[in-house]
């Protein structure tokens, strides 16, 4: 059977091949498919590995799969908490709630990205690169779940034209692409992307009269409020003493004592908490970092050092803060906190952003770790930080690989004189 697909791909590649437009989307799709048949040569070549960029980028979609299976259902459950029926909804209305919630998103962010993608690979007369495949799937992990499907259009727009192709396409870049993304919506729509609100799905959807929960919404709050769900007039179905407030911005206004008084550690950890989709479950983020690094995918020199970085920092704001300021929180809750670890395991260690040196990845994280914490807590505008300091320090990776090979030019030159 795949004997037979293969060749009937490889009659439409023919087929096409007068048509640079279907050429390049038949040759996109067998890429994708099928191992490319043009092999080096098995005489005189050093490296024996079967991962491409195709793997490589695959990979890293796998990895990040149980945090948006995990998103969808928080989606979901913070949805029905804030209606006051979690305990009603069982898991599966919760998944499904997340699914279409989440769903648009995903397919918008793939749709438009690609689609910029497969444009400029037939007029530049080459294949579609796979650099989209991780970025398509990081844009939606990253937004809120009730961020205007346009938004994400725009941003993904911007992002793979202005961040990439600009440069030159996959692996010129120097920002991380779904960063950009992020970073377009935060300046150019940020009241879409900050404050209490944001971070839970109150859109009322037709899963409701699926599962027969109007008749909980009905007998819960009285027939205004599933009126006024339907327009998203949310004040009316919010179950009393909600709030969807994340706990960095609970820290930012009192500090630890605020947070606990909000959510456990436990919450934090596990994700029952509001946030962007895919950041909030942290043992999820730990199962997809731990495939990264049994593949050899991602850089544990920049997860390590960027680890050290942002626990040194805390340490020394606790030194100097108030138990009841930001700089009070324990170091130790800030890294359970937020999306500290989506971005040490995702974003940080992006291949073609990131430094490239050994020792210029161990520089490059550290300084991630110290800048994102001066951000998160010093900022008292944005309390998170790690997505303005990892594209801070994109813009310096080329700089710090550029100190560490003078260096150890200087070191050797300096060691064959003595010589």
């Amino acid at each position: 059977m795949i004997k037979f697909l293969e060749k009937k791909m490889e009659q439409v590649l023919e087929a096409t091949k007068g048509n640079k437009y279907a050429h390049t989307v038949a040759d996109g799709f067998a890429t994708f498919l099928f191992a490319p048949k043009a092999t080096t040569n098995g005489l005189g070549t050093h490296i024996k590995d079967g991962m491409d960029l195709k793997r490589l980028m695959i990979f890293v979609v796998l990895a990040m799969q149980v945090c948006l299976l995990f998103g969808m259902y928080n989606v979901g459950h913070q949805h029905f908490l804030a209606y006051g029926l979690a305990d009603q909804a069982g898991f599966f209305t919760k998944f499904f709630y997340g699914l279409f919630q989440v769903l648009p998103i995903v397919v918008v962010a793939y749709g438009v990205g690609l689609g910029i993608e497969f444009f400029f690979a037939a007029r530049k007369g080459h294949s579609i690169e796979e650099g989209y495949l991780v970025s398509g799937m990081l844009i939606p992990l990253i937004m809120p779940p009730d961020i205007p499907l346009w938004m994400v259009a725009v941003a993904t727009i911007f992002a793979v034209i202005i961040g990439k192709e600009a440069f030159g396409g996959t692996g010129m870049n120097i920002l991380n692409i779904a960063l950009t993304a992020r970073v377009f919506i935060f300046f150019a729509y940020p009241t879409t992307i900050s404050g209490d609100e944001v971070w839970v799905a109150y859109d009322y959807n037709f899963l409701h009269s699926i599962f027969g929960l109007d008749g909980l919404v009905y007998s819960t709050f009285g027939a205004d409020a599933i009126a006024n769900a339907k327009y998203g007039l949310q004040s009316f179905v919010q179950a009393d003493g909600w709030t969807g407030a994340t706990p960095l911005a609970l820290a930012a206004k009192g500090g630890w004592e605020a947070v606990q008084s909000t959510y456990t550690s436990a919450q934090m950890f596990w994700g029952d908490i509001p946030g962007s989709i895919g950041e909030t479950s942290k043992w999820a983020v730990l199962i997809g970092g731990a495939f990264l690094l049994a593949t050899g995918i991602a850089s544990w020199r920049i997860m390590a050092s960027m680890l050290v970085g942002a626990i040194v920092t805390g340490l020394l704001f606790n030194a100097f803060g108030a138990a009841d300021s930001f700089l009070g929180v324990p170091f130790h809750y800030h890294l359970i906190m937020g999306s500290f670890l989506f971005a040490m395991v995702f974003m940080a260690t992006d291949p073609v952003t990131a430094a490239q040196t050994d020792t210029g990845k161990l520089i490059y994280g550290f300084m991630i770790g110290v800048v994102g914490m001066i951000v998160r807590v010093l900022n008292p505008a944005y309390p998170e930080g790690w997505m303005l300091a990892i594209l801070f320090m994109n813009v310096f990776a080329p700089l710090i690989d550029h100190y560490v090979v003078a260096a150890n030019i200087k070191r050797r030159l300096a060691r064959a004189n003595a010589n």
